[in-house]
């Protein structure tokens, strides 16, 4: 079994080597580097997620992949590609897929202003305020997002944040309705971490309950960045999905 991953926003596919590791032997797993990372190269003008797709077309056809990973942006990308790709199997982790609006994005113009400034510390606390990611204030926020760019990865998710400003704007003018996927035939596995925030659970069950094969499973201990962790509860079940195994759904409607 061949699995594509379509990492998220501010990171590079390195990160997902833990998981890749956990699957080894029983999932063959295909990284690759999203564009403006690395050997990717430059996003083209006028980016929007048609070119992911593109891209993720070119690669299930390089490596022969019928499923694919999705993980935060590279969910949307993921359920884009799938009305348009032969896809087997599919299995999103907080996808931002934006349905009927879930999706908080009261802040990204804030963010967006800050990033136009070349203030990477105040666009990370306004991301981080919006997204619901703890209510300390703005102040304290930005303080310690100072310190965090301070590290080797705030390094790279800082040096990478213009570009994920983009990916951000495409998550606010992709609004959707669960009903927008129905055709989606891919049999599909949406997953929530249980300590990530509560709209990815709100979106996951929608999206369930309008397609035809798709089941949700919140994962217990687990936060937005648990695929970079290679955590055996998700590697095992990401692989048990893939073989064929049903999934004990979380909490929420579940259909096969």
């Amino acid at each position: 079994m061949d699995l594509v991953v379509v990492h998220g926003g501010a990171i590079t596919k390195r990160y997902y080597e833990p998981l890749a590791k956990r699957l080894a032997g029983r999932v063959n797993v295909h990284l690759y580097n999203r564009r403006g990372r690395e050997e990717a190269g430059p996003r083209p003008p006028g980016y929007t997620v048609d070119d992911e797709i593109a891209d993720l077309a070119a690669v299930l056809e390089r490596t022969g992949a019928r499923s694919v990973l999705g993980h935060s942006f590279g969910g949307l990308v993921v359920m884009r590609a799938a009305l348009e790709l032969p896809l087997d199997a599919i299995v999103l982790y907080d996808g931002t897929v934006n349905v009927d609006n879930v999706f908080p994005t009261a802040y990204i113009p804030q963010m967006r202003a800050y990033v136009d400034a070349g203030d990477i510390p105040r666009a990370l606390a306004v991301m981080s305020g919006g997204l619901n990611l703890g209510g300390l204030p703005f102040g304290v926020r930005v303080a310690m997002c100072r310190l965090f760019l301070k590290t080797p990865v705030g390094k790279m998710m800082g040096g990478l944040l213009p570009g994920t400003m983009l990916e951000t704007e495409e998550v606010a003018a992709t609004p959707t309705t669960a009903a927008d996927y129905s055709g989606v035939t891919a049999r599909t596995l949406l997953i929530a971490g249980a300590r990530s925030g509560h709209y990815y659970r709100t979106m996951n069950d929608r999206l369930a309950a309008a397609m035809p094969d798709a089941r949700t499973h919140v994962l217990a201990g687990a936060g937005h960045n648990e695929p970079c962790r290679g955590r055996p509860a998700l590697a095992d079940l990401v692989a048990g999905f893939l073989a064929g195994a049903p999934a004990k759904p979380g909490p929420g409607p579940a259909r096969s």
